[in-house]
C-alpha cells in the first residue's frame, strides 16, 4: 500500500482500531441511533474523497424516481457555512450549502436536504416532502460513517485505488477494505472491475454476502455547433483524485494542455482566476475544461473574466448501471422489503 503522508504511517493502526471499535459498538446497539419513518438507502465509500459518489447519488435518486419512489436525498455538505438543517436549491450559494449539495440540486430531480445532523434533515425532508402517495426512500449521501442514522441498506462504491491506499492520516482511507463486506451491495467501475474480483472474491470467501453492481462512466463535454470545444484547454479543478479528471478527458479525446489542481472542496477567489488567466496565456491556451463540482463555485462575473480567453468547458461526468435491469430488480427487492426490515448500522 502507498502512504501519501509517510510519516504518519505509525499513525494509521492507532486510527484503524478507533473506527473499528466504533463501528463494532454501533453494531452491538452501544451507542445509540436514529430511526427515520421512512427507508435509509445509504451510499458511501470507505475513502476521503475520489469514489464518485455525488454523480452516483444523482443516477439513483432519478433511478429510483421512476420506478415510483418519493426521494429525497440527505447530505451533510463539506465546508458549509451554515449551521442549519435546510433544503438546498439548484442555485443557492455553495459556500453556505457546501458545493456537492447544490451540484446533487441541479443534477437530480429530487429534493436534497444538507445538515450535520441527518437524522433532522430527515424528518424536515419528511415533513415538507410528503410524496403524494409514493413511498417515501431516503438517500444518505457518504453515508457509511455516518453510523447515527440507521440504514436499510448499505450501498458502498469501491475503486482500485481505495485498494492500494493506507488509512487516514497517512493515506486517505477513512476505514479499513475489509468493512466493505459489510454493505449490502458493492459498486465498482467498468474498468476496475476484473482488477477487484479477487478483492470481492476474498471478502466473500469469509462469509460475507453482498451484491456487486458495476458502472460505466463518461464524460458529456457539452459540445454544440455554436460554441466548439476550445482545441487547447486548460483543465483545473479541486478535487480528491484530480489525475482522474485529466485521465477521463484524454479517454474521451479532450487531453488538456495542462492541468491544475488545487485542493479538494477548493472555494475559488478573484486571484484563481486571475492565476489561472495568466497560465492559460502563457501556454497558449483558448479556453477551459472543470468539473461539475467545480463549475458551481465560479461565480458569473468569474466566468466570464475566463471566457476573455475562450469557452469554459464544464465536463457532466455520467454514471449508469451496468446489467442495469438486475441491479434494479435486487434493490427494488430490498427496498420493497424495507418495512419488514428491522434498521440496522
Amino acid at each position: 500500500m502507498s502512504a501519501r503522508r509517510p510519516w504518519l504511517v505509525p499513525l494509521a493502526p492507532l486510527y484503524g482500531a478507533v473506527v473499528t471499535t466504533k463501528r463494532k459498538l454501533y453494531r452491538w446497539g452501544w451507542l445509540k441511533q436514529n430511526r427515520l419513518p421512512a427507508p435509509v438507502v445509504s451510499i458511501g465509500s470507505v475513502s476521503a474523497g475520489g469514489a464518485g459518489k455525488t454523480p452516483f447519488v444523482a443516477m439513483l435518486a432519478e433511478v429510483l424516481h421512476r420506478k415510483g419512489y418519493s426521494v429525497s436525498i440527505l447530505t451533510r455538505g463539506y465546508g458549509r457555512t451554515s449551521e442549519l438543517t435546510e433544503r438546498v436549491e439548484p442555485y443557492d450559494d455553495p459556500e453556505w450549502h457546501g458545493d456537492e449539495p447544490v451540484l446533487l440540486a441541479q443534477r437530480s430531480t429530487a429534493p436534497v436536504f444538507a445538515g450535520a445532523d441527518r437524522y433532522e434533515a430527515g424528518l424536515l425532508a419528511e415533513k415538507v416532502e410528503p410524496g403524494e402517495g409514493r413511498t417515501a426512500v431516503h438517500l444518505l449521501d457518504d453515508g457509511f460513517q455516518h453510523l447515527r442514522l440507521a440504514r436499510n441498506v448499505d450501498i458502498v462504491l469501491l475503486t482500485l485505488e481505495d485498494t492500494k491506499d493506507m488509512l487516514l492520516p497517512a493515506g486517505n482511507l477513512r476505514e479499513p477494505i475489509r468493512t466493505v463486506a459489510e454493505a449490502d451491495v458493492v459498486v465498482v467501475r467498468d474498468e476496475e472491475a476484473a482488477a477487484l474480483k479477487d478483492v470481492l472474491d476474498s471478502l466473500r470467501e469469509k462469509g460475507h454476502r453482498f451484491a456487486t453492481w458495476t458502472i460505466r462512466r463518461t464524460l458529456n463535454l457539452h459540445e454544440d455547433v455554436e460554441s466548439p470545444l476550445p482545441t487547447m484547454p486548460l483543465a483545473f479543478c479541486g478535487i480528491a483524485r484530480p489525475d482522474n479528471f485529466t485521465k477521463m478527458l484524454t479517454s474521451s479525446r479532450y487531453e488538456p494542455a495542462k492541468t491544475v489542481a488545487f485542493a479538494d472542496h477548493h472555494p475559488y477567489t478573484e486571484s484563481d482566476v486571475a492565476q489561472l488567466i495568466e497560465d492559460a496565456k502563457r501556454i497558449g491556451a483558448n479556453g477551459f475544461v472543470t468539473t461539475e463540482k467545480d463549475a458551481v463555485k465560479i461565480s458569473p462575473e468569474m466566468r466570464r473574466q475566463l471566457e476573455y480567453i475562450g469557452r469554459l468547458v464544464v465536463a457532466q461526468l455520467r454514471v449508469e448501471l451496468v446489467g442495469e435491469k438486475e441491479a434494479l430488480t435486487q434493490l427494488v427487492t430490498m427496498v420493497g422489503g424495507l418495512d419488514r426490515r428491522k434498521n440496522r448500522a
